[in-house]
């Protein structure tokens, strides 16, 4: 009989295996000609693919749960690929599926970034990205808007806003939201924007660490931008939010939440890893860590708050 640890412990060194078949399938467009039902032979012909390769990966896909066969041996898509993975889906993540393909990449290289301590950045798709971002931020801005409250917010900046999902969940709610991004990253957001429906957002190209952010906001939010940089720019950057808000005016942080001895959850602590190979210093911090830096650079009245996959760190600006 196999030991429980010892098969716990190949589920973790063999779990890459179905992680590599999901982000191949997503890859190569299987799952939106999964809509019908087909066989191997006409989905190999359709995406131009090998036969063997085509039969052999959708077998994988049934065995884990993400497509079904049935007797006469075609193949579609079982409720969780049908949702989350076909485009068009209103919930759509293969978006962020492509960008973990990256990821994959950049893992691949992990024994010489821990060897050495300097990041290998091999795969990047920056449009997989930042469409990957507004997968994940659809699922929650509705807790977060609640969470945060928007009662006295009559502008806010978005910044490092990515695809501008939050910000335009607030322009929605009649706040003047801008949204503050590299260029590259911008025209995306704009593209976001116009697939959503959502007008009258401000949008504003820059490094924010270099450049001005514009000010007389009423709130900033930097949401899942800390755990890229230092703590050293992480201050600065909140300085520079203090400066930019209305007096009263409030900062809220968005992170993955981390505890104190930097261990759990574990995919926070394994969400470092990622850092470790995509960044020159970044990782997942703590509340306790932020919350420091924002008293540190003049804020007050601190509330840190979980939410279901995130939490929150918030506080406002003190006068002077």
């Amino acid at each position: 009989m196999l030991p429980e640890d010892l098969a716990g412990l190949r589920k973790l060194y063999l779990g890459f295996i179905a992680s590599r078949v999901v982000l191949t399938a997503n890859n190569l467009g299987v799952f939106d000609s999964l809509k019908k039902p087909a066989t191997a032979e006409a989905i190999a012909k359709k995406l131009g693919i090998d036969n063997r390769g085509a039969s052999i990966l959708l077998d994988a896909l049934t065995g884990i749960g993400l497509a079904a066969k049935s007797r006469d041996r075609k193949y579609r898509n079982t409720t969780v690929s049908r949702r989350y993975l076909v485009r068009g889906a209103p919930l759509y993540q293969g978006d962020i599926v492509r960008h973990a393909s990256s990821m994959w990449e950049n893992f691949s290289g992990l024994d010489e970034v821990v060897r050495t301590g300097k990041s290998a950045r091999r795969g990047r798709d920056h449009e997989a990205f930042i469409r990957g971002m507004h997968n994940l931020t659809l699922l929650r801005t509705k807790g977060l808007l609640k969470a945060i409250g928007l009662k006295g917010v009559h502008t806010m900046l978005d910044l490092g806003g990515g695809p501008g999902t939050n910000a335009m969940a607030m322009a929605k709610q009649g706040v003047n939201a801008t949204i503050f991004d590299l260029p590259a990253t911008i025209a995306i957001a704009r593209k976001v924007a116009r697939q959503e429906g959502v007008s009258g957002l401000r949008f504003i190209e820059g490094d924010f660490h270099v450049d001005d952010i514009g000010s007389g906001y009423d709130l900033i939010l930097i949401s899942q931008i800390f755990h890229a940089y230092s703590p050293g720019e992480n201050m600065d950057l909140l300085s520079k939010c203090r400066k930019a808000l209305n007096p009263g005016g409030r900062v809220v942080v968005q992170e993955f939440p981390i505890n104190d001895a930097l261990t759990a959850p574990p995919h926070s602590a394994l969400f470092s890893v990622n850092m470790l190979a995509g960044t020159k210093s970044g990782r997942c911090y703590s509340p306790r860590e932020m919350k420091n830096w924002l008293i540190k650079t003049g804020f007050g009245s601190i509330r840190v708050r979980n939410l279901e996959e995130t939490v929150i760190v918030e506080g406002r600006a003190k006068a002077g």
